[in-house]
């Protein structure tokens, strides 16, 4: 165990080399200022895989962090793993770069961020968009008054899964759509660019494929500004609506350039990932009068390498997260709201879902 931070390249480990730990290991690698010192995982492609980079690997990640000399962590574990292995790091005094979501459920999630804020270890949970040129400008522009107090949000995740995505029976299950793996991506983003949620209502379907699971889920947010939203999601429709498409940043999609968050402010709309701000050519102009757009300068970076930029200051100690593990835990309680209100078909405020938290 090494309890100080390298002064040379951060020596990383990462747990688990399924696709996204392999997207990890591929950046780390191409890294100056970072190696990657070992692999743990346990499954026979793994051992295949680091073979092939040249990277030591161990079955159990308990034997990679007694035996490396390592100065952070990265976890991209199955979900359920999360807290298990974010809790051990956290004994070993590493940093962590925890993938989304933070655990399953707020308890533990909570219990982990505990956990490593009263052991002074700093965690980013990986919320990647966050990273993003588009989404911090638009954070920018909101917070600096250029579209006024923000009253309507809208935005859209249209996207069709291959028919093979459901061979796993799990994700032909509850708990397998898009309301709980995909949508914490998008409840990520309007958190951060409109503020804190505190109430949403939903309506979630499985007709389209007829599944135990849902196919597409309508969405309404309250936010705590007084903003409302609304969000239609769907893994059936063909469409470039997805951010992943439409931003340029994912690093296994195509890049289609379009709009798929609208921001609606007193004095301008902001539509991204395009960053097109929408207004009148007055101050006093309604809807009688010419709209007019102009573009916001966002310079072209990549979510994922800026991302690990953050990893590396937080690990040692120059820079603080920008997901913090109480970050993430509000993310994972907003979705899991989202998913509560479509099984109850009522509006569910996030503070419920912390009133059985210690």
């Amino acid at each position: 165990m090494n309890t100080s931070v390298s002064t040379t390249a951060l020596r990383i480990g990462l747990m688990g080399a399924g696709l996204i730990g392999r997207e990890h290991a591929a950046l780390v690698l191409q890294h100056p200022g970072t190696v990657l010192s070992a692999i743990a995982d346990p499954s026979p492609e793994a051992k295949a895989y680091a073979a092939s980079i040249g990277v030591p690997l161990y079955a159990q990640y308990r034997d990679m962090l007694d035996k490396e000399q390592l100065d952070a962590v990265i976890v991209a574990l199955p979900n359920a793993l999360h807290v298990e292995a974010g809790l051990a790091c956290v004994a070993h005094k590493l940093p962590m770069l925890m993938e989304k979501p933070i655990a399953e459920s707020v308890a533990a999630s909570m219990q982990l961020v505990q956990a490593a804020e009263a052991a002074n270890v700093p965690m980013l949970v990986g919320h990647h968009r966050r990273h993003s040129p588009d989404i911090r400008e638009a954070k920018r522009a909101i917070a600096a008054g250029e579209l006024g107090d923000i009253t309507a949000v809208n935005g859209m995740w249209l996207v069709k899964k291959q028919d093979r995505y459901f061979d796993a029976e799990w994700r032909r299950k509850p708990g397998g759509g898009p309301m709980l793996i995909n949508l914490i991506h998008e409840i990520d983003c309007l958190r951060t660019m409109c503020g804190e949620i505190d109430s949403v209502q939903a309506i979630a379907s499985n007709k389209a494929r007829g599944f135990e699971v849902e196919d597409t889920a309508a969405i309404i947010f309250q936010f705590a500004s007084g903003a409302v939203g609304t969000f239609l999601m769907s893994d059936v429709v063909p469409s470039p609506f997805t951010y992943d498409v439409t931003s340029g940043q994912a690093l296994y999609f195509h890049h289609e350039p379009e709009n798929c968050y609208y921001i609606g402010g007193r004095k301008a709309t902001l539509a991204l990932p395009m960053m097109h701000l929408w207004g009148y050519e007055s101050a006093d102009g309604d809807w009688r009068d010419r709209t007019v757009r102009r573009g916001l300068q966002t310079p072209r970076s990549s979510a994922y390498v800026n991302q690990l930029e953050n990893f590396i200051a937080v690990a040692r100690r120059e820079a603080e997260p920008v997901v913090s593990g109480r970050d993430g835990m509000m993310t994972l309680a907003v979705t899991l709201a989202v998913d509560r209100a479509a099984r109850e078909g009522r509006a569910v405020r996030i503070a419920e879902m912390f009133e059985s938290t210690p």
